[in-house]
Order: structure tokens, then C-alpha cells, then sequence
């Protein structure tokens, strides 16, 4: 005699699980890695800026004490870089120039030319809140205001290139990442929209037999919600591992890693997921609970 099972009774708030999961991971991986690319690009700004060096050439044949008391005036400008509580200002002999230029050029110019041709320089680092084009021209009119002072050079054009850059890549990928948020928002709202669809005649039920809105909402808002927190602790995982494959493969992108940007964006990932979760259900369940029975077939 066949056995017939009874049909499994559907509970409030259950609806496939593994589909919005997937699909809300997925799309909070490609926020990610935009957000990833933002994060690398904004630490790349930094490392120029906070590498930035001017040279100061001086006049010939300076007295030890003017020296002294120039590198004392250098020490106290404000847009002087800091490091372990010691000004970076360094002095760069014309002998150790020449060295150097021979270790770089492999050409022994002095014999050439009879004498050394160069001139003895301070070497600035530049604080990098003064790391841009109008900041650092006024700061090499003052430096050139300096008595002993022949020369204040820097690599101007580079500057100016790398600053307009990385503002550039950084709003055009800021704009596609609100873009991709927005898109994403409304993919994982369809999702959640047609998992609820299974459940739109018990929703309906449950208003026949006077459940308040709040108690028909309640279990579908805390399940999308957690789903979402889900979905971002995976997508965060997922972009964990390749960020430390991209290191892998190229040892000189860790020189650009920045835990602190890196952990508030993921964070953020599982908030987002959260957030997105909750009001999409409360917008799906909202929904249903306002059709008549005909709009419900």
C-alpha cells in the first residue's frame, strides 16, 4: 500500500536560502574591489607625497658656521617633514654628489673636467600636506629668499601629473562605486523579492487571522538581515584571499597595503550586506502585504 508524506508545512519567514546569499555575496565582492582599487590608489597618493624631496643648491664656498645656521633655519619651517621627532633635512657635500653620480653613471666626469663641478645642496622632505603644485612653488620662493641659497629644485611636472591623476581615477571610481552600489541594491531587492514570492499567500494568511504587520515582518527582516551579514563576511573572506594573492604575485603591491583602509572597508561590506538585507525584505514584505488577493495570482 503506497505511504503518502504529508507536504511539509512552510514556515513564516523561510524561503531559499543559498540563492540570496550567493547573490548578495557576489555583488558585495564587485563593491569590494572597487572599494580595494580606491584604497591603493588613495595610499599610492600618500607614498609620493610623503617620499617628496626638494634640493636646495647653495653658493660656493659657504662658511661652516652660515651652513649651520641655515640648516638650523630649514629645520624650523612648518612644511618640513617629521620623522622620529627629527626634521628631515640633510646635507649632500658636492664630493659625496660626485660619488654618487659616478655609482649611478659609471662616468668619472672630475678627470674629464679637471674640478667638481657641483655644488654642496640640502636634501628636504616635504610635509605632505604641502604636496601640491601652488603649495610647493611658494615654498620654493621662500627657500630661494634664503641667504647662501643658488638653486631650489624639484620635479614639478611629476607632482602636478601624479596629484591630477589619482583625483581623477579616484572620482571616476568613487562614481562607478555609488553606480554599482545603486545597481546592486536593486539586484539584491529583486532577489529578495522573488524569494518572498513563495511566501505570498501565508503572508496573506496571516492577516486573515490578525497578525499585526510588525509580527508578519519580523522574522523575514531578521533572516534577510543576517543573510546580509552572511553575504559580507563571505565576500569579505573572498576578497581577503585574492588581495593576498595579488600580493603574492606582486611583492611591491604590499607596499601600498593599508590594514586601517582595509579593515574599515570591510566593515563596511558586512554593514552594507546588513543594511541592504533589512530594507529590501521590509520594502518586499511591505509590498505583499498591500495586495488584494486577485493582484496576489
Amino acid at each position: 500500500m503506497p505511504q503518502f508524506r504529508p507536504a511539509r508545512k512552510k514556515k513564516l519567514g523561510s524561503y531559499p536560502h543559498t540563492m540570496v546569499v550567493f547573490s548578495i555575496t557576489m555583488a558585495l565582492l564587485v563593491i569590494g574591489l572597487f572599494g580595494l582599487l580606491l584604497a591603493h590608489a588613495h595610499k599610492l597618493s600618500e607614498a609620493v607625497k610623503e617620499n617628496l624631496e626638494m634640493q636646495v643648491y647653495l653658493e660656493r664656498d659657504l662658511p661652516e658656521t652660515q651652513l649651520l645656521r641655515l640648516q638650523r633655519t630649514l629645520a624650523q619651517k612648518p612644511y618640513i617633514a617629521y620623522r622620529d621627532e627629527q626634521p628631515q633635512v640633510r646635507f649632500l657635500s658636492k664630493e659625496e654628489g660626485a660619488r654618487q653620480f659616478v655609482e649611478l653613471t659609471g662616468e668619472e666626469f672630475q678627470q674629464f673636467l679637471g674640478d667638481n663641478p657641483l655644488r654642496d645642496a640640502y636634501i628636504l622632505r616635504i610635509n605632505p600636506e604641502y604636496a601640491d603644485s601652488v603649495q610647493l612653488r611658494r615654498i620654493s620662493q621662500d627657500l630661494r629668499q634664503q641667504q647662501g641659497v643658488y638653486e631650489v629644485t624639484y620635479v614639478q611636472s611629476l607632482i602636478s601629473s601624479i596629484n591630477q591623476n589619482v583625483r581623477k581615477v579616484s572620482l571616476l571610481l568613487l562614481g562607478f562605486a555609488v553606480l554599482l552600489t545603486l545597481v546592486v541594491a536593486v539586484l539584491i531587492n529583486n532577489t529578495i523579492k522573488l524569494a518572498l514570492f513563495s511566501q505570498r499567500f501565508l503572508i496573506r494568511s496571516m492577516q486573515l487571522v490578525g497578525a499585526t504587520p510588525w509580527f508578519i515582518q519580523k522574522p523575514f527582516l531578521r533572516r534577510a538581515t543576517w543573510q546580509g551579514i552572511i553575504s559580507g563576511a563571505l565576500a569579505a573572506l573572498l576578497l581577503l584571499a585574492l588581495l593576498q594573492y595579488a600580493y603574492y604575485q606582486l611583492d611591491e603591491l604590499r607596499l601600498l597595503r593599508d590594514d586601517r583602509l582595509i579593515g574599515a572597508m570591510l566593515v563596511a561590506l558586512l554593514v552594507l550586506g546588513g543594511v541592504i538585507g533589512f530594507f529590501s525584505s521590509y520594502r518586499a514584505v511591505r509590498k505583499y502585504l498591500r495586495m488584494s488577493l486577485d493582484e496576489l495570482y
